[in-house]
């Protein structure tokens, strides 16, 4: 019995072995081989958007994986998604696109790039067609734009405005005896008062107020052209949340009629006049894509499209942050490359650490002074995120990018009635100098030591400042009236010479090629996907917590996502805090 148990564990642990050498292998190759992807004629390309639009393409070793093709799902990034769009567009055998993007993961900035991608493929006379079950505020705002807007009878619209939450850890913190002593530049720079207040400051109020009525605005006013409503109705329907249920969306307009999937399927069969009997040729967006990619100029002339999505942290960092050694290498790379004409630095971050923002920001001016780097930001360039794109030799944005946010913060733990009355640990200890513990957490800091941190943080302040005069050109003192942390959209940013111009994604690389005097060019993205099987390896045990996390907290995520940004923060922070547009 032993033998026999014992020849079954090994040869069990065997084929487990082999099992995932096999799995991983397949994963690397699907990753390295593009399959052949054929498009018939007269086929629909379908856009279904109901996910978190990252900024570049990257492909999931876990989430949906496909055991029968061993195949990893691919996550569809901004610039991918239009450029496919664009490339239907001139692609005889796609007429027309079936839209499905009721829970759009993206920001504002996304949302309008896709949307004016849309206008563009409708204007060459080929049908955009959408429908959901459920369309939230901003999946509507983009399903607008199509010809015909359909929803599901028993469905539900989302149109009565936007609005924001914050959250506030004073008396959390207080509570566990955590005492949070803050230093921050800035009247505006709202990062801070989670950890100092219980509620909005009049400055932070003022400032979300009216940084809202621009993005509304600019909502109303794009639903209005597409839908042939003007604002002022529209907004009647927002304020009043008429259109509450699809037959009251139905009655006011902002939609064309209630009808179930296979209906719009059977729409669809009638624009393009097939008979039942054959099935309807839709296309996916991940197979698309593939096809677009190949439509690129045999070339060796190249325009760089640099991605920098999410924190910007000390160090490497990680695939979802902006690591200030990582990017700076990247930089290092692209301007020695004698192939790459121009770089595009594609920013879509809220910031994060003041260092590593201003080691990331020296790599950007000295990269500039050889050839042109244009940034393009996303939905969010913001205090760190705006600190990197100073120096770019010309900054487009978006009309509802949130920028600016020019200021500095930090928090520093006193946890002296956390470990004495909390948990009965004391401390104590002795010193060669009268700062030699300075900034320990078991102990509140002296007044003399405050005022210290306060002219640590206003240096770092002015250096900020000293960058954007620098790189926008601006004197001094215009740049921290428009700064003191206040955020700004992309349409506010531009009157005020923090900005260029406003653009999309290709607008910048069309304009990086133009400085770079270029007129044939490949497009090459970084960082590389990483195919790396250990790197796999590492993503896979990260996006699997990740994802337990999310389905085991649902809602409430975003509050610990929240948490854990604040307990990760190390040093100062040039960083706007979350501006969650709920809808």
């Amino acid at each position: 019995m032993f033998s026999a148990a014992l020849l079954a564990f090994v040869t069990g642990f065997v084929m487990l072995v082999l099992f995932v050498l096999l799995l991983f292998s397949a994963l690397v190759a699907t990753l390295s081989i593009e399959k052949p992807v054929s498009i018939k004629d007269a086929s629909i390309l379908h856009l279904n958007l109901n996910y978190e639009i990252p900024e570049q393409t990257h492909y999931d070793p876990i989430a949906e994986f496909s055991w029968s093709g061993l195949e990893p799902r691919v996550t569809v990034g901004l610039y991918d998604i239009i450029s496919a769009i664009s490339h239907a567009q001139q692609d005889e055998r796609i007429k027309g696109i079936y839209l499905n993007c009721g829970f759009v993961g993206a920001g504002m900035a996304t949302v309008e790039q896709l949307r004016q991608a849309l206008e563009q493929f409708r204007s060459s006379g080929k049908f955009v067609i959408a429908y959901s079950e459920i369309y939230t505020e901003k999946g509507y705002y983009l399903s607008s734009v199509a010809d015909q807007v359909f929803i599901n009878p028993r469905g539900a619209l989302e149109f009565n405005g936007i609005s924001v939450q914050y959250l506030f850890f004073r008396r959390l913190l207080e509570k566990l005896g955590v005492e949070p002593q803050v230093f921050y530049a800035g009247r505006y720079k709202t990062a801070s008062e989670p950890f100092r207040l219980d509620s909005m400051s009049a400055a932070n109020e003022e400032m979300t107020r009216w940084l809202l009525d621009d993005l509304y605005s600019g909502m109303l006013q794009g639903i209005s052209t597409s839908r042939g409503l003007s604002v002022s109705e529209l907004d009647s329907i927002s304020q009043h949340f008429s259109a509450r249920t699809p037959t009251l969306a139905v009655r006011f307009g902002l939609v064309d009629s209630l009808m179930f999937d296979d209906q719009v399927r059977a729409h669809l069969r009638q624009l393009l006049r097939l008979p039942d009997s054959v099935a309807l040729p839709l296309v996916s967006l991940t197979d698309y894509v593939s096809v677009a990619e190949q439509n690129q100029p045999v070339t060796t002339t190249r325009v760089a499209l640099l991605f920098a999505q999410g924190d910007i942290v000390d160090g490497r960092g990680t695939r979802t942050s902006i690591g200030s050694a990582r990017y700076a290498d990247l930089l290092r790379k692209l301007r020695e490359d004698s192939r790459i004409k121009a770089i595009v630095f594609r920013i879509n971050s809220g910031g994060g650490s003041a260092l590593a923002s201003d080691v990331i920001a020296r790599e950007v001016r000295i990269t500039a002074e050889k050839k042109p780097v244009v940034v393009s930001m996303g939905d969010v360039a913001g205090s760190g995120g705006y600190y990197i794109a100073a120096y770019g030799s010309r900054i487009m944005a978006m009309p509802s990018t949130l920028t600016g946010s020019i200021g500095v913060f930090g928090v520093f733990p006193n946890t002296e009635k956390l470990f004495k009355d909390k948990l009965g640990i004391t401390f104590d200890r002795v010193n060669t100098g009268k700062y030699s513990d300075f900034g320990d957490a078991s102990r509140p800091l002296r007044e003399d030591e405050k005022l210290i941190m306060q002219q640590i943080v206003d240096s770092v302040y002015r250096t900020f400042l000293t960058v954007v005069s620098e790189g926008r050109r601006l004197p001094l003192n215009q740049v921290d009236s428009v700064g003191q942390g206040r955020v700004w959209t992309g349409r506010q940013a531009l009157k005020h010479g923090l900005i260029d111009s406003l653009g999309t994604l290709p607008d910048a690389i069309h304009l990086a090629a133009s400085l770079a005097q270029v007129k044939e060019y490949r497009v090459t993205q970084y960082p590389e996907i990483d195919r790396d099987v250990l790197r796999l390896i590492e993503n896979l045990a990260q996006k699997r917590e990740a994802f337990s996390l999310r389905r085991k907290l649902g809602s409430a995520y975003s509050v610990f996502a929240q948490i854990e940004q604040l307990v990760s923060m190390t040093g100062l922070q040039a960083r706007m805090w979350a501006l969650p547009i709920v809808n």
